[in-house]
């Protein structure tokens, strides 16, 4: 039995770079089928963007498309726009993430989709809300972190690196990707109901602003009281209008910090992550692990809100814990107490760790060719009755033949969209 979630689900791929691959990639991977429509010749940007060889396709295209099928089209062609209708008169789902007003150009707005295809669902990616005044920017990951809270909260709050800083996780790009998935979801459910697509706009800067949201908690509570006091700036510290960078700060009512370890200096990736939570009992443990009971007794450390008053004296007498142990052997110790603690891991102790290897979480999968095997973070979730199948990217155009038959088109009006440059580039003319 295929437990495939979008088993027969159509999809329709107009997108590039990361943040619509990124959706319809996962959309493959629960069983749909995906066309990737690629210009001729040239095809995803990230095909030829940052190659570890210049005969293969990079990194960064084969972790973003795989399982799916390519479809070679120029659709500003007459032809191209006659393939394109037939796809979308076929298709449960139609991505594209192009500038503003692009589709619109091309002849393929949603208002000519859903015309075309009451039941096709229209998924479009833009940079900010219809509404922003930013609307017509052109959007990359960094706008979107820029304008929407991350950057002007991120990083350290005073000394020469006191400037706003980028997440290293891709809030604008491949957040915003499942973002849309969770609204092409949602509108396949409520197709069940009506019988009728809908279109779904997901803007960059608002997938980045919901995973900000507890920074737009910190401005209403700095409104209401003028400070806050998980913040290093608390007590002494003065507060302006707005919700200040606050450096490994966890950012909730607890106190957590970053704190390095014995071979810090060898290994910048050689420190750890330490929580004291606020419940009392949870607190007594945490000393105790700690070694420092002493702490139960003093008034200066023995409440949650004295805490936050003393930080700076719990973050100095923690590091002097931490710095002559691994990060490892910290957190073996204290996680046996219940403490809230992980060591602070690498891109290569990530992608080393073979308990990550578990089907879903890291995940191998054989290009062949030159590429050969790669490895990609797999679908996030896991479901008890269905696990994905990752197979290989498609090369350019490698499926053109194969999506135009099951369209209804001739061998011979294949071969004449190839040479008339719908789905091949134009040959070169000789220069004169």
């Amino acid at each position: 039995m295929n437990t495939a979630p979008l088993q027969g689900i159509k999809v329709v791929d107009f997108t590039n770079v990361q943040s619509g691959p990124s959706c319809t990639q996962l959309l493959a991977w629960l069983g749909a089928d995906v066309v990737k429509i690629e210009r001729p010749g040239t095809g995803d940007a990230t095909r030829n963007e940052i190659q570890f060889d210049p005969d293969c396709p990079s990194y960064y295209f084969l972790q973003l498309n795989s399982d799916k099928k390519s479809l070679a089209l120029d659709a500003a062609t007459p032809d191209g726009k006659d393939i394109l209708t037939r796809l979308i008169k076929e298709c449960d789902i139609f991505v594209e993430n192009l500038h503003p007003g692009a589709m619109d150009k091309l002849g393929f707005s949603w208002e000519v989709v859903h015309k075309l295809n009451p039941k096709c669902i229209y998924g479009t990616i833009k940079g900010f809300p219809i509404s922003s005044k930013f609307a017509n920017l052109k959007a990359y990951e960094p706008v979107a972190q820029v304008t929407a809270g991350a950057a002007s909260t991120t990083g350290w709050w005073e000394g020469p690196d006191n400037v706003p800083t980028q997440s290293g996780a891709a809030l604008g790009d491949s957040n915003t990707g499942m973002h849309l998935t969770i609204g092409l979801l949602a509108a396949l459910c409520q197709r069940e109901k009506t019988g009728e697509g809908c279109y779904v706009y997901q803007s960059m800067h608002n997938a980045c602003l919901n995973l900000c949201r507890i920074k737009t908690r910190d401005q209403l509570t700095l409104d209401r009281i003028g400070y806050l006091t998980q913040f290093p700036q608390y007590p002494d510290g003065k507060f302006g209008d707005f919700v200040p960078r606050s450096g490994n700060q966890e950012g909730s009512g607890v106190l957590g910090w970053t704190y390095k370890c014995k071979n810090w200096a060898t290994d910048p990736n050689d420190y750890v992550y330490v929580i004291l939570q606020r419940g009392a009992k949870d607190f007594e443990l945490a000393c105790k692990a700690l070694g420092f009971e002493d702490w139960l007794t003093n008034p200066d450390f023995n409440t949650a809100d004295a805490r936050d008053r003393h930080k700076q004296q719990i973050w100095d007498r923690i590091q002097k814990f931490c710095i002559d142990k691994t990060k490892y052997e910290v957190t073996d110790i204290l996680s046996k107490a219940g403490v809230p603690v992980a060591p602070v891991l690498s891109t290569k102790e990530i992608m080393t760790d073979q308990s990550l290897y578990d089907g879903n979480t890291l995940v191998k999968i054989n290009q062949g060719g030159k590429v050969g095997e790669f490895v990609t973070v797999g679908v996030p979730f896991t479901l008890s009755n269905f696990q994905p199948a990752y197979g290989p990217c498609p090369t350019l155009g490698g499926n053109t033949d194969e999506v135009l038959k099951s369209i209804g088109y001739t061998d011979e009006q294949i071969a004449s969209f190839a040479k008339n440059g719908t789905t091949a580039p134009m040959p070169k003319t000789a220069a004169k």
